[in-house]
């Protein structure tokens, strides 16, 4: 049963890529897209209810996996050396090169082809990745068939090009599935890699010289984090003799040095995961169509960086290594919530925000206790739901007014009601308890109440959060004051993702002391004492409670009682600002200097001189490489 789940999840994806490449009829297509998403959520399920387990494969299609992999290493930066040169990226190139002879010196000079060790690990910690790749990416890939049918249309393209899109999409999910899957850092490697070249190749889908350059861009921050992966990767190998996963976790708080490639790897996973001062690539990427900035922000590629990381963390749990980790990511916490607030564009929104909540689960990780871990994983799960269902909801929005900006979204509940609905039920899933993200939050405070900086960071960064979240849904509901709301008509392929994410939220917040109790307790039972007794819908501790069921409660008695209030409703004149008579006739102006008509205009206060990106990103980036160097020295200081 296993090596049949491991096939589904892995390779099923690169197979379906491969029919979505060559197959040009676009319903074939489609109906593999949403034939491979169904086949994962059941590969999922199955896997799931068997547990834990550990599989070693020997072979693939008779051809043994360990060539196999070899092979395709030597291939993958062969292809990023080939884009480096292409687009004149002298930075790719070197980084290709760098990883080339790292690869070669690990292949040919040092390693002994002896292994031993089980190649797949199936814990509790990959269960939850698999689940958020399956599950959240597969909603955005079914999303993404009529969403990029509109988006060419748009473009006015003459020929397609969603066989090259929906082949690295679908592609993408299996090369997360194996990352997540693995206990082999050889393959974890090659998995990757396949990311970072996922990644480059779908920002850099639409062609301009913008998503050109922002791909490329990309592609080199994450490479000099490959080029760091890789000379950890090396390390451990001299040191060890492994490339267990398990076995370098349990054995690097033993080894001498062995904090400082445990630093490489973490500098590689922020890299990996856009932490500051690496945000610049994920917020290039927001040039890409919606499905791409859903996929990674939500289920792939950020999160095998924040994965790494906690994957990692035990092996440097109360070291000077891990309290630095901690404050990077309290630090991008904290600075990329005050970008966000500067921000009107929704997408740029939403990145900031990705990118804030990585540095929170990097914080957690970096911490290290078993509230902190606990912390991170549900911060993972609730974080990817919530901010896929974002995206899409962004995205469909846009196709329809024609902007991306919150101030063009004002009133939008009048002509897109249920869309609107959407959007602000996953806004205040990121927001307000009893959602499972505030309970994330809150555990993670709680697990940094002992340190004075770190404490402050988390406290500031979430209510920095209120501002921009709270901002964007009430602009979405100020209308129609009781007028009258038009009928939504939408693709089936387009609403059902939107209502099935939305579902998930609610549903999975509702479970979270199932979840808790089924997966995260035990995941993090082997680091210490299970942090938080779970009964009757209740987390506690000795320091507070979160009350869940009865939190829910309330919140459907007052979802009641909304509902009733809105069907009562009036309909409300709308009333002009008033200008202390200085308006025009119809109040649509108001008298200026030299007696001219100044138009009124109504929108939020972005407070932009405190939180603008040019007054605060250069001391932002300027603080992150201090913290990064600080890093390093306090992994050598072990």
């Amino acid at each position: 049963m296993l090596d049949t789940l491991a096939f589904i999840l892995i390779v099923l994806p690169f197979l379906a890529a491969l029919g979505c490449f060559a197959i040009r009829a676009s319903a074939i297509r489609s109906a593999i897209i949403v034939a491979t998403s169904g086949l994962l959520v059941v590969a999922f399920i199955m896997l799931l209810l068997e547990g834990p387990a550990t599989y070693t494969p020997e072979t693939l299609f008779g051809v043994g996996i360990r060539e196999i992999i070899q092979v395709a290493d030597f291939a993958l930066l062969a292809l990023i050396f080939y884009f480096g040169v292409r687009y004149k990226s002298a930075l790719v190139v070197v980084l290709a090169i760098v990883q080339l002879g790292f690869a070669s010196y690990l292949e040919f000079g040092l390693s002994t082809h002896e292994y031993g060790h089980q190649t797949f690990v199936i814990d509790n910690l990959t269960l939850v990745m698999v689940g958020i790749i399956t599950v959240v990416g597969g909603a955005i890939a079914i999303h993404a068939v009529p969403y990029m049918k509109a988006h060419e249309e748009h473009l006015h393209l003459e020929k397609s090009r969603q066989p090259r899109f929906f082949f690295v999409l679908v592609l993408f999910l299996g090369a997360m599935n194996g990352l997540v899957m693995t206990n082999d850092l050889s393959y974890f490697y090659f998995f990757w890699e396949i990311t970072t070249l996922c990644s480059f190749l779908l920002i850099g889908h639409d062609q301009t010289e913008i998503a050109t350059k922002n791909a490329v861009r990309a592609l080199w921050m994450n490479s000099l984090g490959g080029v760091a992966l890789m000379g950890a990767i090396v390390w451990f190998y001299k040191e060890l003799g492994t490339f267990d996963i398990a076995a370098i976790i349990e054995a690097a708080p033993q080894t001498a040095m062995m904090m400082v490639p445990l630093a490489l790897l973490c500098f590689g996973a922020f890299t990996k995961a856009a932490q500051v001062p690496f945000q610049s690539w994920l917020l290039g990427a927001m040039v890409a169509p919606t499905p791409v900035s859903a996929m990674l922000h939500s289920s792939t590629m950020v999160k095998a960086g924040v994965y790494a990381v906690v994957r990692f963390a035990p092996a440097f749990t109360d070291t000077y290594l891990g309290y630095a980790v901690a404050l990077v990511g309290a630090f991008t916490f904290l600075a990329t919530a005050a970008l966000a607030v500067g921000q009107s564009n929704g997408k740029k929104i939403l990145a900031y925000s990705t990118i804030s909540n990585l540095g929170l689960i990097v914080a957690c990780a970096g911490i290290g206790t078993p509230a902190a871990l606990a912390a991170a994983m549900l911060i993972i799960v609730f974080h990817a739901i919530s901010k896929g269902l974002l995206f899409l909801c962004v995205g469909t929005i846009e196709q329809k007014i024609g902007s991306r900006d919150i101030e063009d979204m004002r009133g939008v509940y009048a002509g897109m009601p249920v869309t609107a609905l959407i959007t602000v039920i996953a806004v205040i899933t990121m927001i307000l308890p009893p959602f499972g993200m505030l309970l994330g939050k809150w555990m993670a405070i709680e697990s940094a109440a002992s340190d004075l900086a770190l404490i402050i960071m988390l406290a500031l960064g979430s209510a920095l959060t209120i501002v921009y979240w709270v901002r964007w849904a009430g602009g979405v509901m100020s209308a129609p004051f009781g007028g009258k709301v038009a009928k939504e008509e939408q693709a089936v392929l387009t609403r059902w993702p939107l209502v099935g994410l939305c579902a998930s939220a609610v549903i999975v917040s509702i479970a979270s002391p199932w979840l808790y109790t089924g997966l995260v307790g035990p995941a993090v039972a082997a680091m210490g004492a299970s942090p938080f007794e779970v009964s009757q819908g209740v987390f506690g501790n000795p320091a507070g409670a979160f009350a869940v069921l009865p939190l829910f409660a309330v919140v459907v008695i007052g979802f009641l009682f909304a509902i009733k209030a809105m069907r009562n409703a009036e309909v409300t004149p709308a009333a002009m600002p008033y200008m202390a008579g200085l308006q025009n006739t119809d109040g649509s102006a108001y008298i200026g200097p030299m007696n001219k008509e100044v138009p009124i205009t109504v929108g939020h206060y972005y407070m932009s001189a405190l939180f603008g990106e040019e007054k605060l990103s250069r001391w932002v980036n300027g603080g992150a490489v201090a913290l990064l160097a600080l890093m390093f020295v306090m992994g050598g200081m072990q």
